[in-house]
């Protein structure tokens, strides 16, 4: 795999965070007809239907294992975004994507113990309460949406080790396509009308067609593309720039305005992932040999298929 990025690399991810962030900011305004558990579920099984068109997965051919694997990473997809769109309805975008990036976060600093992973907690912490210490400034984050979002930061950490998994079972995106169709029918026992109200209506059936192909056919396409001339640390370090691109949409689309002390943390949590990922090309920040670091970039390349949002 390459070790430097190479433009169209970066172009593609760059792409993929413009799409999603956008996606998620339209998805917002579904939440009035179809609520947040709806959309999401509408959502997945839009990206369901196309992927699955497009994979034709041989599902008879599967093992109980292989079929395991697959619902749990359907599950984590679902319960993920789900908790996701919960919390983006009562907190910014931008912080949003934030407090929900812990989750990989703390998942790698917990596989690969180092100094460069001591430090990468203290600066996501140090993020953190930044974003708590902005709620004494007159800009309070709604308590209940934070915890939707740490739900999701959870679940986002899972869905990633049950993508690895599935991912080494079923070969392709047979499996993704089946894990959006579990992860869609898990959100119905809770979203169910307002998912009916979403497909009901030309309107808001076609917003949120374009939604699901925003938040996760484009995204998943331009990174695919992208990996085949990235590495996996220099990947991690461009995707960190999602939480920027959560705040601008959320400034332009939803009128979210985002105070200075909040911008300063999600620039923490970036600087964060930056150092968590950065310098995995030869030895740890602590000078522990590629071996020990194996962990790490396994879970590196398996953030890309994400989404969470």
């Amino acid at each position: 795999m390459a070790s430097s990025a190479n433009p169209i690399s970066v172009l593609c991810i760059i792409g993929s965070c413009i799409s999603l962030q956008l996606g998620s900011a339209l998805a917002v305004k579904l939440f009035d007809d179809g609520g947040t558990w709806g959309t999401s579920a509408v959502r997945l099984l839009v990206a369901a239907v196309v992927l699955l068109a497009i994979t034709r997965p041989r599902v008879r051919e599967w093992n109980r294992q292989q079929w395991a694997g697959v619902l749990g990473l359907g599950l984590s997809l679902g319960l993920m975004n789900g908790f996701f769109y919960a919390g983006i309805d009562l907190v910014p975008l931008g912080p949003a994507v934030t407090i929900e990036f812990l989750g990989p976060l703390l998942l790698a600093a917990f596989l690969s113990r180092s100094v460069r992973d001591g430090i990468c907690v203290v600066l996501a912490m140090t993020g953190m309460a930044l974003l708590g210490l902005d709620a004494f400034n007159g800009n309070p984050l709604n308590p209940l949406g934070v915890a939707f979002l740490l739900g999701a930061a959870l679940f986002w950490a899972i869905y990633i080790l049950a993508n690895k998994n599935a991912g080494a079972l079923v070969p392709g995106q047979g499996g993704l396509a089946v894990a959006f169709v579990v992860g869609g029918v898990a959100m119905l026992p809770m979203g169910a009308g307002g998912a009916w109200n979403l497909v009901s209506s030309t309107d808001t059936l076609w917003f949120a067609i374009g939604t699901g192909i925003l938040g996760s056919l484009v995204p998943y396409s331009l990174e695919l593309i992208a990996l085949r001339g990235l590495a996996p640390n220099v990947f991690s370090i461009l995707i960190s720039l999602e939480p920027v691109f959560a705040a601008f949409f959320g400034w332009l689309l939803l009128a979210q305005n985002i105070s200075t002390l909040k911008l300063v943390a999600i620039g923490v949590v970036i600087a964060a992932s930056v150092v968590q990922t950065v310098g995995t090309g030869g030895s740890g920040a602590n000078g522990a040999p590629r071996s020990k670091l194996k962990k790490l970039q396994d879970v590196g390349r398996k953030v890309v298929p994400r989404r969470r949002q």
